[in-house]
């Protein structure tokens, strides 16, 4: 069965992408983030309010070498669609089924080569499963380009629609395409020392203030993960993430392997845990779903390794 498009023009979607990375995308800022308007103005307003802050200017600008370029999907935005939200489920008729519901189907061929700084795959579909409950766990798969795919059953036995509590998510986390945004990404926690925690990062800068400074930053950027202009179902890709019940989601993965934490008192090649993606859905009270995964297992595509957090806040 040949492949089925979850986009309305996958081909005008990509050229579109391509657009948006353009001239204007060719130079890269210092801190690795595309150079974009939007990008240099948020940059621009973390450095103003730390600086009104008081904090030091050496030390704001070592926190801002830390910027990554990371991608925003939301089924509001005005860029060009990337992937979908749920959508219809199509896998190879060898591969088992999932066990947990689809969330989000990326295209990897139509987003631009840097939009974040991962390996993700050039081509292929990118499928993220989960369920943003307390008790919710998931998984990734990639399918690479070219594989004959059919459709599956949209809704795994553990998980009815016509479930009262499963119909409540379903219905909170709506259908549709997700629209690009070319973001940067900061780190979000503060550094709190000793495992199961993080470790510093480089430089070791005031995180604590610095943190502050990028959450206000985030809450008032209009077009930003907690924008309240009505985004809908925001998916992350690459960067730091937000938060994982406080901690870093990245650093989280690392400690649940055999609980220590790379630099702090786990071995030195521990690991390199990077999010590839985060989801906050429309549950009420807040839920995010956090697929992470060790840098070496994604340039390799071993997708059946990456770890998967749910952070439930009724």
């Amino acid at each position: 069965m040949p492949t089925r498009s979850f986009l309305s023009d996958r081909s005008r979607s990509r050229a579109a992408a391509s657009a948006l990375v353009g001239s204007e995308n060719v130079a890269r800022l210092t801190y690795g983030a595309p150079v974009l308007p939007r990008n240099v103005k948020i940059i621009d307003q973390v450095r103003a309010e730390a600086l009104r802050r008081g904090i030091p200017a050496a030390d704001v600008e070592r926190w801002l070498e830390l910027a990554r370029p990371s991608a925003f999907l939301t089924q509001g935005g005005d860029g060009p669609a990337v992937g979908a939200i749920r959508g219809p489920l199509m896998l190879p008729a060898d591969a088992q089924d999932p066990e947990y519901p689809l969330i989000a189907t990326i295209d990897c061929a139509a987003l631009p080569a840097d939009v974040t700084d991962l390996p993700l795959p050039s081509d292929g579909q990118l499928l993220l499963f989960g369920w943003p409950e307390e008790s919710g766990w998931g998984e990734v798969r990639y399918v690479p380009a070219g594989v004959a795919v059919e459709e599956r059953e949209q809704y795994p036995p553990g998980f009815p629609p016509d479930d009262e509590e499963c119909a409540e998510v379903y219905t909170e986390i709506g259908q549709g395409d997700l629209h690009l945004t070319v973001d940067i990404s900061l780190p979000y926690v503060k550094t709190i020392p000793g495992p199961p925690w993080s470790p510093p990062l480089p430089g070791d800068p005031p995180f604590e203030e610095l943190t502050e400074v990028w959450k206000e930053v985030l809450d008032k950027a209009p077009d930003g993960p907690f924008s309240p202009g009505g985004w809908t179902s925001p998916l992350l890709l690459g960067g730091y993430g937000t938060e994982c019940n406080g901690f870093n989601p990245a650093w989280l993965a690392a400690s649940d392997q055999d609980g220590s934490v790379r630099g702090v008192d786990g071995p030195p090649d521990h690991g390199d845990w990077v999010v590839l993606a985060e989801f906050h859905g429309g549950r009420q009270g807040g839920a995010s779903i956090h697929w992470v995964i060790q840098r070496a297992d994604l340039k390799e595509r071993r997708f059946d390794q990456a770890s998967v957090l749910v952070y439930w806040n009724p």
